[in-house]
């Protein structure tokens, strides 16, 4: 028979190679894995227990809202803020930072989430997913700001969980990365991907084509050269793929490789780009160079920007290794 190795034996045993590790990482691990669980079992059961639709508001950056979204976001805040292990959280439902209530104890680690990513997708039943984001902080300490605002490469652990066929979840801890498979007999999210690895070529692309006229010079010379195909300078053929759902995407340049572009577009020059730095782009960019692929803004790695919001957007290129360099390299001759 197969060896069984659940999330939770898995995360154990990592944490008996840190002789300082006080457990409390673990904890906090468990207490997302527990609302991923419950948030799965709303998105399974959707129209039938009435969770679907819009809710009729906009959360703070200017997205409509799903019941959904509301309902994964209170869910994900009462799982963590009363265990201890956490100080603070960042949400995009929410324009401000979320305390810890002062009835609890306040825990070593910031979490910061998309609690439905890609839920403008939920109507229609396709994939959507939670995103995270582990930061280290003062144990104990109230959090500002600034302990929210640090550069992606000080993360101390990213995942996120698909709500897909099956419910999935991807976790680095900066050890490379490996998916856990929820069986919902046995409620345990079990080891069923190791050291997910992607593919430093690609014949994949993922773009969304209607905003093509907006892209930079250098974004429109990449897809040209891939939509040419055989009879252009790449001399091969493409394939584009687009979802529309960032979880989903990750996920399949994750298994077979592929590159994705979310870029800035020059419709809105205050907006530098789409994604979320904070709680999107960066615990997906720790995952990527996990895996070995790359992940830029195009001018910049995206775990090095410094941010300056909470909810500061970035444009966002990542996948295959060779592919992103030659669109940085493109970004790079273009500017000079």
């Amino acid at each position: 028979m197969r060896e069984h190795i659940t999330l939770t034996q898995f995360i154990i045993e990592r944490q008996r190679t840190m002789p300082a590790a006080s457990g409390s990482f673990t904890l906090l691990l468990n207490d997302i894995v527990t609302a991923c669980k419950r948030i799965a079992h709303l998105v399974n059961r959707g129209d039938l227990i009435g969770v679907l639709g819009s809710a009729g508001t906009q959360n703070i950056q200017g997205d409509v809202q799903k019941k959904l979204d509301i309902i994964t976001h209170d869910i994900m805040v009462s799982a963590l803020g009363w265990s201890g292990h956490v100080s603070g959280m960042a949400s995009e439902e929410a324009e401000a930072l979320i305390p810890v209530s002062g009835q609890y104890a306040k825990g070593q680690y910031l979490v910061l989430f998309d609690p439905l990513d890609g839920s403008s997708n939920i109507d229609i039943n396709l994939t959507v997913g939670t995103i995270f984001s582990i930061l280290r902080c003062s144990e104990g300490a109230e959090p500002e700001l600034k302990d929210f605002l640090r550069p992606g490469r000080e993360q101390v652990c990213a995942g996120f969980v698909l709500y897909g066929p099956s419910t999935l979840l991807v976790l680095t801890t900066g050890n490379g990365v490996d998916a856990f498979t929820l069986d919902q007999d046995i409620g345990e999210f079990i080891l069923t991907h190791r050291n997910l690895r992607i593919p430093d070529e690609t014949s994949e692309f993922a773009i969304n084509m209607s905003n093509q006229r907006f892209w930079e010079a250098p974004v429109k010379r990449y897809v040209d050269e891939c939509v040419a195909g055989s009879d252009g300078p790449r001399g091969r053929n493409f394939n584009m793929r687009w979802i529309a759902s960032l979880v989903a995407d990750v996920y399949r340049i994750l298994n077979r490789g592929g590159v994705f572009l979310y870029p800035y577009d020059v419709r809105d020059s205050s907006r530098a780009g789409r994604l979320r730095l904070m709680y999107e782009a960066n615990p997906m960019a720790f995952i990527v160079e996990q895996a070995g692929g790359l992940c830029s803004s195009g001018r910049q790695r995206i775990m090095d920007i410094e941010p300056g919001d909470i909810h500061q957007r970035v444009p966002l290129i990542f996948g295959s290794r060779n592919e992103v360099e030659r669109i940085v390299n493109y970004y790079a001759s273009a500017d000079d």
